[in-house]
């Protein structure tokens, strides 16, 4: 094996590695925001989750008044990427609003400020997707 010599070395950690757009982000029409926001929220096929969205929504509050709240936080992403499958913008942004809540340090907060453009672009997705 070779040796790289300091100048090789140099380029390959300073060198911009060009990265494919991968589907989501297609169909999110290069909207980063829209599919970082996707990417940490829905789910690639919700119709292998076997629960209901109903049934997601109580167990959150179960857990949460039981003060089991990572339990929560679990439960509540879960009804929140139901309903993004559903398209149920209102409940996708009280979903993940909990979500943050629980969680201050994650990822919820850019689902919660455009909960209208996610659920179009996880439709589209979804259409595709799920056929």
């Amino acid at each position: 094996m070779s040796k790289l010599t300091k100048k090789e070395e140099k380029e390959l950690t300073t060198k911009p590695i060009a990265l494919k757009p991968t589907d989501l982000d297609v169909f999110c029409g290069g909207d980063k925001e829209l599919s970082n926001a996707l990417w940490y929220t829905m789910f690639l096929d919700p119709r292998k989750i076997k629960t209901t969205l109903r049934d997601a929504e109580k167990n959150a509050v179960a857990f949460e008044k039981d003060d089991k709240l990572q339990n929560a936080r679990i439960w509540y992403h879960i009804a929140g990427g139901l309903a993004l499958w559903k398209g149920d913008e209102a409940k996708v942004k009280i979903f993940f609003e909990k979500c943050g809540e629980l969680a201050p340090e994650s990822n919820y907060r850019p689902i919660t400020a455009i909960p209208k453009k996610a659920v179009e672009a996880a439709a589209k997705y979804y259409k595709e997707y799920l056929k």
